[in-house]
């Protein structure tokens, strides 16, 4: 348990870091700007000092003057845009030009038109917030330490191993990465993003580099109460709800990276499942990313999770898409997974046994125990050589093992529309069976159907021209290892911050929550 009375907890910290350091004079990269040591100076200094009645009138001619000259050289720095009022945003962007991230964002001027969807802003929050949270990766979950999970930005360790199974040229862009790590890879990007800012003034959309997912994944476990399990989520939208920026738009404007599924943020009773993150005051309107979304909140976004590749080039790419394309596949197809003790009429199971009667034209994994959970040489090896995979859900309705196995080429096979098609709408494509089978579950599991003998059915060119059409998806479904992108190709980071300038643009046009 983590009490409020401990020295180190979120609530001391947060009050720590909005106490003013007059020994640091150098930004860390994670921040735009320090704007809560500005804060609390300036709160300082009005405190520390009250003018007396025979000084009232000479502050108020200084103030006033000083007023106009701040106003006359602000107007000349800083453009405005011809869509919000000046007076309704000071400019932080005379406090933030000595920032060592302002160096790597290209002039305005530069991108003029591939930032014609927008600007993002990135908020300046107290290192509780994220930096904090991964400094105490040995903690964060309770059987054994992230750290190495966390390393490299989030990508994890160099999968190594897998030389013999690729490429020796494309080794250097594979990691051992965990599936929950999206907060990590979105924050690094977006502080490299082309179009983002640092005039809030000129920004269409604001984001909240808050690791939700990695603040409540210590304390699903081990019967912490569920205010342990709010605790970080209340903060940050306290935090929030005072900038300026959010009383704006009331949050409509704002988005976050939640690194896990929608379901670990939906709690409605103090005793069940997760934290009551996504219904908590503030929440609503955010746009929220996660692996998984729920079908029926339009503030949910799906976005893929992230895999083991992660290209540094548009060569990267181009050499692994020739690489699953030319793949020689000797099976028809696979199953990696595990079954799930003590489910009555276990689907996963199910799949297994039926993998076992289709005399060699189906290959297994056995998961069991989480010997999958990050991926594996097997896994890979798997998909590679099988035409298709068959995906039914995982604890949720979606699986990381989806992006697996399109990553090698494979076709999927799922069972739940739930699984692909209600969730990454702006990932895949509107016509399903260019690029996947399904197949009702129900009649498989009553026997009417059989697996094998549906996919027999597609001929060899109907297989190629869907794997054809999985592998031109392969880019918009991996996370680049290059901080600034890849030269061409849209990365799944890209898709998804377009489709958040697109929504932004929509709603300003003709839906906004009150």
């Amino acid at each position: 348990m983590l009490p409020v009375s401990n020295p180190s907890s979120p609530e001391r910290l947060l009050k720590k870091s909005r106490t003013p350091d007059t020994t640091t004079t150098t930004i860390d990269r994670k921040n735009s700007f320090n704007s809560l040591n500005s804060v609390g100076n300036s709160a300082v200094n009005r405190s520390s000092f009250i003018p007396t009645s025979r000084s009232h009138c000479t502050w108020l001619i200084l103030s006033l003057l000083s007023l106009q000259l701040l106003l006359f050289l602000t107007l000349r720095s800083i453009p405005f845009p011809h869509r919000r009022s000046p007076e309704n945003f000071p400019s932080p962007a005379a406090a933030a030009s000595n920032h060592p991230l302002s160096t790597r964002i290209r002039p305005e001027s530069d991108d003029s038109k591939r930032c014609d969807s927008g600007r993002v802003f990135v908020y300046d929050m107290p290192k509780i917030f994220n930096e904090v949270i991964l400094q105490q990766c040995d903690n964060l979950n309770p059987w054994s330490s992230r750290c190495d999970a966390l390393s490299n930005d989030g990508f994890g360790k160099e999968a190594t191993s897998l030389k013999g199974v690729i490429p020796d040229d494309l080794v250097p862009s594979w990691f051992w990465t965990d599936q929950f790590v999206s907060e990590i890879i979105f924050h690094n990007r977006i502080l490299n993003h082309p179009c983002r800012t640092l005039d809030p003034g000129s920004a269409t959309a604001f984001y909240i580099p808050f690791y939700a997912g990695l603040a409540v994944g210590q304390y699903l476990w081990s019967n912490y109460a569920a205010t342990d399990r709010d605790r970080h989520c209340k903060m940050m939208t306290e935090w929030v709800r005072e900038q300026p920026y959010w009383n704006r738009s009331n949050g409509w404007d704002h988005f976050i990276t939640m690194g896990r599924i929608t379901w670990d943020f939906r709690r409605s009773k103090d005793d069940d499942w997760g934290s009551n993150c996504i219904y908590t005051p503030g929440m609503r309107n955010i746009t929220r990313l996660l692996i998984e979304r729920n079908s029926w909140d339009h503030f949910d976004v799906g976005v893929p999770y992230p895999t083991g590749f992660h290209p540094r080039s548009d060569s990267d790419v181009v050499k692994w898409q020739d690489f699953v394309r030319n793949r020689r596949r000797e099976t028809l197809f696979c199953f990696a997974g595990a079954p799930r003790a003590g489910i009555e009429n276990d689907f996963r199971g199910l799949l297994l046994r039926h993998c076992e009667e289709s005399r060699g034209a189906c290959r297994t994994v056995d998961c069991t125990g989480g010997k999958c959970s990050n991926g594996s040489s097997a896994i890979l090896e798997t998909f590679l050589g099988s035409d298709f995979c068959l995906q039914p859900r995982g604890d949720s309705f979606t699986r990381r093992s989806i992006f697996d196995c399109m990553l090698a080429g494979s076709i999927p096979v799922f069972f739940w529309r739930r699984t692909a098609y209600m969730q990454y709408q702006w990932f895949l494509p509107n016509e399903p069976d260019s690029y996947s089978v399904f197949i009702d579950r129900n009649e498989v599991k009553n026997g009417t159907t059989s697996i094998r003998e549906v996919l027999e059915r597609y001929s060899k060119e109907d297989v190629r021209r869907m794997r054809e059409r999985v592998i031109d998806l392969i880019p918009n479904l991996v996370y680049a290892k290059s901080p600034h992108g890849l030269e061409t190709f849209k990365d799944a980071f890209d898709v998804a911050i377009d489709g958040v300038f697109r929504r932004f643009k929509e709603q300003e046009n003709w839906y906004k929550w009150r």
